[in-house]
């Protein structure tokens, strides 16, 4: 029998509609240099344009899942109005798969807490970004057949991004049936900006009202070739 996952003192700061994010993101060793300087100046631009929207900073809610050698969430499911973006540092290999998971698990865990508190939620974005492949043995075609079920499920959204050196083979498979995209160079700080407005739009959309999303083209460098995996 399952274990009910309870939530301790964490009550909300307002009873307005949640929009999740989590981020997933590579903190691998070949991430060090200008990739993880990139990223993290990124991050903190992301978090400050949000929080300077009025209605996003109230209803926009951001967690950060790391993966290298371990999986880490260095920043719980946060309003982007009440939290400090972490700076991300990084070491080892590249546990994609379990990272992978570990935000889906969070996704689900926290529309739990939504629903116990009665909070209405959009549903909720995982933007999993990455500049390699998973390490060996990670179950590659068991995260595909679980983001397949979640995604036809409609359980949340996925944005899967891959920096040079990615491996798209794995992408494509994990992402199908959505695309994943590359990156322009280290150009984060546009695909960031992107993600702000995209989650600003969604955060002030009716229920059930459909969002256009703006164009990739000011961050993406195309997509991936369909290379079998």
């Amino acid at each position: 029998m399952n274990e009910p996952i309870t939530f301790g003192g964490d009550t909300p700061s307002n009873y307005e509609q949640k929009c999740l994010c989590v981020l997933c993101l590579d903190t691998s060793g070949s991430m060090g240099g200008a990739p993880i300087t990139a990223l993290n100046k990124a991050l903190q631009d992301f978090a400050a344009e949000l929080q300077r929207d009025g209605v996003a900073k109230n209803r926009v809610e951001v967690c950060v899942i790391t993966f290298d050698s371990t999986v880490t969430c260095v920043q719980e499911p946060s309003l982007i109005g009440e939290m400090q973006m972490p700076r991300l540092s990084v070491k080892g290999s590249t546990k994609l798969v379990d990272g992978m998971r570990a935000a889906i698990a969070k996704t689900d865990e926290r529309k739990q807490y939504y629903k116990a508190q009665g909070l209405p939620y959009y549903r909720p974005f995982i933007v999993l970004m990455t500049d390699g492949g998973p390490d060996p043995g990670q179950d590659v075609n068991g995260l595909a057949a679980e983001i397949q079920d979640g995604l036809n499920r409609k359980k949340f959204t996925l944005f899967a991004v891959g920096t040079e050196g990615a491996n798209g083979a794995v992408l494509n498979k994990i992402s199908a049936p959505s695309h994943p995209l590359k990156l322009d160079g280290l150009n984060f700080g546009a695909f960031f900006q992107w993600l702000s407005n995209s989650l600003s739009e969604v955060s002030r959309s009716g229920t059930g009202q459909q969002v256009q999303f703006a164009p990739v083209d000011a961050w993406s460098g195309g997509s991936f070739s369909q290379t079998p995996v």
